[in-house]
């Protein structure tokens, strides 16, 4: 069910990114910022899924450590976005919090996951 609702919340990640760069002005930079956050933002639900059908442990920690590196990523675009449209601030904020939880998450499975294969290693 944890694994459900991480699909369900990381494609939300994605549309409400989406929602929020429809609202944006359209200049030289938020073009640039937008097109790689689009990108970042879809591919931590895309490589979540990936993750959830991963093969083993290592293939599951894999796909998982790119999920780390694209919401990061993506925290990275919420920052410059709000740097360059601080009237959006309000939107960005939250989008920024659920980016946070969702790292916390992918590094607290992936060093439970680590364990585990240790601990297998042990026995």
């Amino acid at each position: 069910m944890a694994g459900e609702n991480l699909k369900i919340r990381t494609k939300t990640l994605a549309i409400n990114v989406g929602h929020l760069i429809l609202m944006l002005p359209y200049n030289p930079v938020n073009k640039q910022y937008i097109a790689q956050i689009v990108r970042s933002s879809a591919s931590v639900g895309a490589n979540y899924r990936a993750a959830a059908r991963a093969k083993s442990n290592p293939d599951f920690i894999n796909k998982l450590k790119i999920c780390e590196e694209e919401v990061d990523e993506t925290q990275f675009w919420l920052e410059l976005l709000v740097e360059f449209n601080i009237n959006f601030r309000e939107q960005i904020v939250p989008l920024y919090k659920e980016c946070n939880e969702l790292l916390s998450i992918f590094v607290a499975s992936i060093k439970t996951v680590r364990k585990k294969i240790e601990d297998s290693k042990k026995k």
